[in-house]
């Protein structure tokens, strides 16, 4: 009979193995399952804060693993993505977050630490891990908040997408830092209009096909050129991407 994995506290996988005696530390993994807590949680506080306005969510894939980069100028940008996204989303937090019961909480909702110091090799570990299972990654490529312009991005991303061959949606988050909250100055005022624009999912690398299956088209294992030249093209290319749907985000919301 196959045995399972079974579950750890925080509905995360946990190795068989791990129950041996005198056996290394379980390898934990993130689960679809605490993601989708995590988004259900994240449905009730935005919709219940403030007033989503979601366009183009049914771009997402249905299946099949995807990375949705997010624009980033607020704290509130990350949840309002998890609530409002049509699958559960595992994010890529700084670790600083991770503190107090916040850091049992964010692990429990499927959430990924990462050390921004370093390659933090567990952080990759674990994201591939996602996209390999058919999950969805979220990440803010341009690495911290900002102007939420995508004009700086870092490398992760095309390293991601290059490795898994999993495709790309962006995402842009518009209105969370138009105006001050009067009870909470750092977030955006309670029942204001915050605008969320997914695009159309597009591929790293040009040469890249579609099969019409899944993440739209993954490459078979994520062949992909992972030369630093073959990452720096499609960084370029995916900041143009990205570029041209924030533009056109913002014609559409009028923001």
């Amino acid at each position: 009979m196959r045995r399972h994995a079974r579950r750890g506290e925080a509905g995360r996988e946990v190795s068989p193995a791990a129950s041996t005696p005198g056996a290394p530390a379980p390898r934990v993994t993130p689960s679809e399952r605490g993601a989708d807590v995590g988004r259900r949680i994240g449905v009730g506080l935005m919709y219940g804060l403030w007033k989503p306005r979601v366009l183009g969510s049914w771009r997402v894939p249905a299946t099949g693993p995807v990375i949705l980069a997010v624009n980033h100028s607020h704290n509130v940008d990350g949840p309002m993505v998890m609530g409002v996204a049509p699958r559960p989303t595992h994010f890529l937090i700084k670790k600083e977050a991770f503190v107090g019961p916040l850091g049992p909480f964010l692990r429990g909702i499927g959430q990924l630490q990462v050390d921004r110091t370093t390659a933090d090799r567990t952080a990759i570990t674990d994201a591939l891990a996602v996209l390999d299972q058919g999950g969805v990654l979220g990440i803010f490529p341009e690495g911290t908040r900002g102007d939420g312009d995508f004009a700086s991005l870092r490398a992760g991303l095309a390293y991601f997408a290059v490795r898994s061959g999993a495709p790309i949606v962006p995402v842009a988050v518009l209105g969370s830092t138009e105006r001050r909250g009067r009870l909470v100055k750092q977030l955006p005022p309670l029942r204001s209009r915050v605008d969320v624009v997914f695009g159309d999912p597009f591929d790293a690398q040009e040469e890249v096909r579609s099969s019409g299956k899944g993440g739209g088209g993954r490459r078979a294992g994520g062949s992909g050129r992972r030369t630093r030249k073959a990452l720096d093209e499609a960084t370029v290319r995916i900041q143009g991407q990205l570029t041209a749907h924030l533009e056109n985000a913002r014609r559409l919301t009028g923001r």
